[in-house]
Protein backbone atom coordinates (compact mmCIF):
# COMPACT_ATOMS: atom_id res chain seq x y z
CA UNK A 1 0.00 0.00 0.00
CA UNK A 2 1.05 3.70 -0.49
CA UNK A 3 1.44 6.14 1.98
CA UNK A 4 -1.18 9.15 0.97
CA UNK A 5 0.11 12.31 -0.48
CA UNK A 6 0.25 14.78 2.15
CA UNK A 7 -2.23 17.53 1.86
CA UNK A 8 -1.20 20.73 0.53
CA UNK A 9 -0.62 23.34 3.92
CA UNK A 10 -3.36 26.05 3.88
CA UNK A 11 -2.33 29.75 3.28
CA UNK A 12 -3.96 33.09 3.75
CA UNK A 13 -5.06 35.13 0.67
CA UNK A 14 -3.81 38.42 0.51
CA UNK A 15 -5.81 41.35 0.72
CA UNK A 16 -4.51 44.30 -1.42
CA UNK A 17 -4.56 47.23 -0.33
CA UNK A 18 -6.03 50.29 -1.47
CA UNK A 19 -4.20 53.45 -1.91
CA UNK A 20 -6.51 56.17 -1.01
CA UNK A 21 -8.05 58.67 -3.40
CA UNK A 22 -6.26 61.42 -5.12
CA UNK A 23 -7.25 64.64 -2.78
CA UNK A 24 -8.49 62.59 0.20
CA UNK A 25 -7.88 63.63 3.79
CA UNK A 26 -7.56 61.10 6.67
CA UNK A 27 -8.77 64.09 9.08
CA UNK A 28 -12.62 63.85 9.73
CA UNK A 29 -14.95 66.36 7.94
CA UNK A 30 -15.33 69.40 9.96
CA UNK A 31 -18.75 71.53 9.94
CA UNK A 32 -18.45 74.60 8.60
CA UNK A 33 -17.30 77.22 11.06
CA UNK A 34 -19.58 80.64 10.68
CA UNK A 35 -16.98 83.38 12.19
CA UNK A 36 -17.88 84.95 15.18
CA UNK A 37 -17.99 88.52 14.00
CA UNK A 38 -20.84 87.61 11.32
CA UNK A 39 -23.72 87.42 14.09
CA UNK A 40 -22.16 89.95 15.90
CA UNK A 41 -22.42 92.42 13.01
CA UNK A 42 -25.75 91.39 12.00
CA UNK A 43 -27.09 91.95 15.42
CA UNK A 44 -25.08 95.04 16.05
CA UNK A 45 -26.62 96.74 13.17
CA UNK A 46 -30.18 95.71 14.00
CA UNK A 47 -29.49 97.19 17.66
CA UNK A 48 -28.10 100.64 16.18
CA UNK A 49 -31.53 100.79 13.94
CA UNK A 50 -33.43 100.25 16.74
CA UNK A 51 -31.75 102.94 18.95
CA UNK A 52 -31.40 105.32 16.14
CA UNK A 53 -35.16 104.99 15.40
CA UNK A 54 -36.26 108.24 16.56
CA UNK A 55 -33.89 109.53 14.14
CA UNK A 56 -34.31 106.92 11.30
CA UNK A 57 -37.66 106.89 11.28
CA UNK A 58 -39.62 109.28 8.27
CA UNK A 59 -43.18 109.19 10.29
CA UNK A 60 -45.03 108.50 13.51
CA UNK A 61 -45.21 104.90 13.80
CA UNK A 62 -48.78 105.26 15.03
CA UNK A 63 -49.40 107.89 12.31
CA UNK A 64 -52.51 106.83 10.10
CA UNK A 65 -52.74 108.24 6.41
CA UNK A 66 -55.69 108.10 4.45
CA UNK A 67 -57.45 104.54 5.15
CA UNK A 68 -58.69 104.52 1.40
CA UNK A 69 -56.09 105.28 -0.59
CA UNK A 70 -53.38 104.58 1.49
CA UNK A 71 -53.80 101.02 3.04
CA UNK A 72 -51.66 98.18 1.90
CA UNK A 73 -49.70 100.55 -0.45
CA UNK A 74 -46.34 98.72 -1.75
CA UNK A 75 -42.63 100.03 -1.57
CA UNK A 76 -42.92 103.80 -2.82
CA UNK A 77 -40.24 106.62 -2.55
CA UNK A 78 -42.49 108.21 -0.13
CA UNK A 79 -42.86 104.73 2.06
CA UNK A 80 -39.90 102.96 1.43
CA UNK A 81 -41.39 99.33 2.39
CA UNK A 82 -45.25 99.98 1.74
CA UNK A 83 -48.00 100.88 4.44
CA UNK A 84 -49.94 98.50 6.53
CA UNK A 85 -53.79 97.53 6.39
CA UNK A 86 -53.93 100.58 8.61
CA UNK A 87 -52.11 103.08 6.09
CA UNK A 88 -49.33 103.24 8.57
CA UNK A 89 -46.00 103.41 7.29
CA UNK A 90 -44.10 100.10 7.43
CA UNK A 91 -40.67 101.74 7.54
CA UNK A 92 -41.44 103.55 10.56
CA UNK A 93 -43.10 100.65 12.72
CA UNK A 94 -40.36 98.32 11.71
CA UNK A 95 -37.88 100.44 13.48
CA UNK A 96 -39.91 101.13 16.54
CA UNK A 97 -40.79 97.62 16.70
CA UNK A 98 -37.04 96.35 16.83
CA UNK A 99 -36.78 98.73 20.02
CA UNK A 100 -39.61 96.84 21.78
CA UNK A 101 -38.80 93.15 20.04
CA UNK A 102 -34.84 93.76 21.05
CA UNK A 103 -35.35 95.05 24.25
CA UNK A 104 -37.80 92.31 25.54
CA UNK A 105 -35.55 89.65 24.33
CA UNK A 106 -32.30 91.20 26.29
CA UNK A 107 -33.95 91.37 29.00
CA UNK A 108 -35.55 88.14 29.26
CA UNK A 109 -32.21 86.43 28.72
CA UNK A 110 -30.53 88.39 31.34
CA UNK A 111 -33.08 87.61 33.62
CA UNK A 112 -33.32 83.94 32.65
CA UNK A 113 -29.43 83.74 33.09
CA UNK A 114 -29.35 85.20 36.49
CA UNK A 115 -31.99 82.27 37.89
CA UNK A 116 -30.49 79.60 36.14
CA UNK A 117 -27.26 80.53 37.24
CA UNK A 118 -28.39 80.99 40.42
CA UNK A 119 -30.31 77.59 40.75
CA UNK A 120 -27.60 75.45 38.78
CA UNK A 121 -24.98 77.14 41.18
CA UNK A 122 -26.65 76.20 44.18
CA UNK A 123 -27.80 72.39 43.31
CA UNK A 124 -24.10 71.77 42.15
CA UNK A 125 -22.61 72.65 45.15
CA UNK A 126 -25.20 71.78 48.38
CA UNK A 127 -25.37 68.08 49.39
CA UNK A 128 -27.19 65.17 47.71
CA UNK A 129 -30.61 66.14 49.24
CA UNK A 130 -30.84 69.65 47.93
CA UNK A 131 -29.34 68.90 44.68
CA UNK A 132 -32.01 66.03 44.09
CA UNK A 133 -35.14 68.40 45.77
CA UNK A 134 -33.66 71.30 43.36
CA UNK A 135 -33.27 69.07 40.55
CA UNK A 136 -36.56 67.13 40.65
CA UNK A 137 -38.48 71.21 40.77
CA UNK A 138 -36.44 71.55 37.52
CA UNK A 139 -37.75 68.39 35.96
CA UNK A 140 -41.24 68.94 37.37
CA UNK A 141 -41.42 72.62 35.54
CA UNK A 142 -39.82 71.52 32.20
CA UNK A 143 -42.76 69.26 31.90
CA UNK A 144 -44.87 71.80 31.78
CA UNK A 145 -44.99 73.32 28.21
CA UNK A 146 -43.56 77.28 28.41
CA UNK A 147 -45.43 78.57 26.39
CA UNK A 148 -48.67 77.25 28.75
CA UNK A 149 -47.20 78.99 31.42
CA UNK A 150 -47.05 82.47 29.69
CA UNK A 151 -50.46 81.90 28.59
CA UNK A 152 -52.15 81.57 31.96
CA UNK A 153 -49.91 84.49 33.27
CA UNK A 154 -50.97 87.09 30.34
CA UNK A 155 -54.40 85.96 30.63
CA UNK A 156 -54.48 86.37 34.46
CA UNK A 157 -52.89 89.93 34.12
CA UNK A 158 -54.17 90.93 31.32
CA UNK A 159 -51.81 93.88 29.39
CA UNK A 160 -48.28 93.35 30.52
CA UNK A 161 -45.93 96.60 29.79
CA UNK A 162 -43.09 95.20 27.45
CA UNK A 163 -40.65 95.45 30.53
CA UNK A 164 -42.79 92.68 32.66
CA UNK A 165 -43.39 91.30 29.91
CA UNK A 166 -39.92 90.31 29.13
CA UNK A 167 -39.71 89.55 33.03
CA UNK A 168 -42.32 86.92 33.24
CA UNK A 169 -40.85 85.31 29.92
CA UNK A 170 -36.89 85.28 31.39
CA UNK A 171 -39.02 83.81 34.49
CA UNK A 172 -40.03 80.69 32.82
CA UNK A 173 -37.42 80.14 30.79
CA UNK A 174 -34.13 79.28 33.31
CA UNK A 175 -35.03 75.87 33.92
CA UNK A 176 -32.82 74.28 30.70
CA UNK A 177 -29.81 76.92 31.92
CA UNK A 178 -29.94 75.77 35.51
CA UNK A 179 -29.25 72.44 34.16
CA UNK A 180 -25.84 73.25 32.54
CA UNK A 181 -25.20 75.36 35.45
CA UNK A 182 -25.48 72.49 38.10
CA UNK A 183 -23.50 70.33 35.64
CA UNK A 184 -20.67 72.79 35.21
CA UNK A 185 -20.68 73.20 38.76
CA UNK A 186 -20.12 69.48 39.59
CA UNK A 187 -17.02 68.79 37.16
CA UNK A 188 -15.50 72.16 38.28
CA UNK A 189 -15.74 70.81 42.25
CA UNK A 190 -13.80 67.64 40.70
CA UNK A 191 -10.89 69.49 39.03
CA UNK A 192 -7.51 69.79 41.13
CA UNK A 193 -7.70 73.92 41.35
CA UNK A 194 -11.02 73.56 43.75
CA UNK A 195 -9.86 70.77 45.59
CA UNK A 196 -6.13 72.47 45.91
CA UNK A 197 -7.83 75.57 47.12
CA UNK A 198 -10.24 74.36 49.74
CA UNK A 199 -7.35 72.36 50.58
CA UNK A 200 -5.49 75.67 51.32
CA UNK A 201 -8.43 76.85 53.53
CA UNK A 202 -10.16 78.52 51.53
CA UNK A 203 -13.95 78.71 52.52
CA UNK A 204 -16.64 77.43 50.42
CA UNK A 205 -18.01 80.48 49.67
CA UNK A 206 -15.02 81.34 48.16
CA UNK A 207 -14.13 78.41 46.32
CA UNK A 208 -17.57 78.91 44.68
CA UNK A 209 -17.56 82.60 43.66
CA UNK A 210 -13.77 82.43 42.85
CA UNK A 211 -12.73 79.37 41.48
CA UNK A 212 -16.09 77.15 40.50
CA UNK A 213 -18.26 80.24 38.81
CA UNK A 214 -15.74 81.80 36.40
CA UNK A 215 -15.73 78.46 34.64
CA UNK A 216 -19.17 78.37 33.86
CA UNK A 217 -19.12 81.86 31.98
CA UNK A 218 -18.14 80.34 28.57
CA UNK A 219 -21.47 78.41 29.09
CA UNK A 220 -23.94 81.04 30.29
CA UNK A 221 -22.57 83.30 27.45
CA UNK A 222 -23.47 80.71 24.64
CA UNK A 223 -27.00 80.00 26.96
CA UNK A 224 -27.87 83.85 27.00
CA UNK A 225 -27.17 84.26 23.09
CA UNK A 226 -29.58 80.70 22.38
CA UNK A 227 -32.14 82.49 25.15
CA UNK A 228 -32.34 85.96 23.35
CA UNK A 229 -33.64 84.21 19.96
CA UNK A 230 -36.11 82.17 21.39
CA UNK A 231 -37.23 85.29 23.81
CA UNK A 232 -38.05 87.22 20.20
CA UNK A 233 -39.56 84.44 18.80
CA UNK A 234 -41.78 83.94 21.77
CA UNK A 235 -42.87 87.31 22.21
CA UNK A 236 -43.15 87.24 18.12
CA UNK A 237 -45.60 84.03 18.85
CA UNK A 238 -47.51 86.07 22.27
CA UNK A 239 -48.28 89.10 19.70
CA UNK A 240 -48.97 87.49 16.80
CA UNK A 241 -51.71 86.20 19.66
CA UNK A 242 -52.92 89.52 20.79
CA UNK A 243 -51.19 88.63 24.20
CA UNK A 244 -47.72 90.04 23.89
CA UNK A 245 -47.30 94.23 23.08
CA UNK A 246 -50.39 95.97 22.79
CA UNK A 247 -51.74 98.52 20.79
CA UNK A 248 -50.87 101.42 20.03
CA UNK A 249 -46.98 100.22 20.86
CA UNK A 250 -45.92 98.18 17.93
CA UNK A 251 -43.84 94.99 17.81
CA UNK A 252 -42.64 92.67 15.39
CA UNK A 253 -45.40 90.31 16.45
CA UNK A 254 -47.95 92.83 16.21
CA UNK A 255 -46.68 93.85 12.75
CA UNK A 256 -47.02 90.04 11.72
CA UNK A 257 -50.68 90.13 12.95
CA UNK A 258 -51.85 92.72 11.09
CA UNK A 259 -50.74 92.03 8.06
CA UNK A 260 -51.85 88.47 8.35
CA UNK A 261 -55.02 88.79 7.17
CA UNK A 262 -53.58 90.82 3.63
CA UNK A 263 -50.47 88.62 2.95
CA UNK A 264 -51.22 87.09 -0.10
CA UNK A 265 -52.49 90.38 -1.14
CA UNK A 266 -49.61 92.58 0.21
CA UNK A 267 -46.89 90.23 1.59
CA UNK A 268 -44.99 93.25 2.37
CA UNK A 269 -47.09 93.93 5.30
CA UNK A 270 -46.13 90.81 7.63
CA UNK A 271 -42.97 89.57 5.51
CA UNK A 272 -40.73 92.62 6.65
CA UNK A 273 -41.30 91.52 10.26
CA UNK A 274 -41.50 88.12 9.76
CA UNK A 275 -37.95 88.39 8.09
CA UNK A 276 -36.35 90.87 11.28
CA UNK A 277 -37.96 88.10 13.35
CA UNK A 278 -35.48 85.28 11.02
CA UNK A 279 -32.47 87.35 10.86
CA UNK A 280 -32.65 88.23 14.90
CA UNK A 281 -33.50 84.51 15.94
CA UNK A 282 -30.87 82.74 13.26
CA UNK A 283 -28.11 85.39 14.04
CA UNK A 284 -28.31 84.45 18.03
CA UNK A 285 -28.27 80.80 17.40
CA UNK A 286 -25.03 81.45 14.69
CA UNK A 287 -23.41 83.24 17.25
CA UNK A 288 -24.16 80.57 20.31
CA UNK A 289 -22.61 78.23 18.18
CA UNK A 290 -19.60 80.15 17.43
CA UNK A 291 -18.90 81.09 21.21
CA UNK A 292 -19.58 77.22 22.02
CA UNK A 293 -17.10 76.60 19.59
CA UNK A 294 -14.54 79.40 20.91
CA UNK A 295 -15.37 78.12 24.99
CA UNK A 296 -15.17 74.10 23.91
CA UNK A 297 -11.84 73.45 25.65
CA UNK A 298 -12.32 70.24 23.44
CA UNK A 299 -11.61 72.47 20.17
CA UNK A 300 -7.64 72.85 20.15
CA UNK A 301 -7.52 74.96 16.59
CA UNK A 302 -3.36 74.90 17.58
CA UNK A 303 -2.81 71.63 17.73
CA UNK A 304 -5.11 71.08 15.26
CA UNK A 305 -7.03 68.33 16.79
Amino acid sequence: MTAPAPAAPLTARATPLRAPAVGASSRPRRAIRVPLALPLATLGVLAALALLAPALAPYDPARQFDLVTMANRSPSAAHPLGTDPFARDLLSRTLYAARVSLQIGVLAALVAVTIGAAWGAVAGAAGRRVDATLMRLVDVGMGIPRILFLLVIVALWGNLPPSLLATVVGAVSWLGTSRLVRAQVRTAYARDFTMAAAALGASPARVLVRHVLPHTAGMLAVSGSMLFGEVVAVEAGLSFLGLGVRPPQASWGSMIMDGAPVLLQAPWTAGVAIACVVLTVLAASTLGDALHDRFDPRNDTRTGR
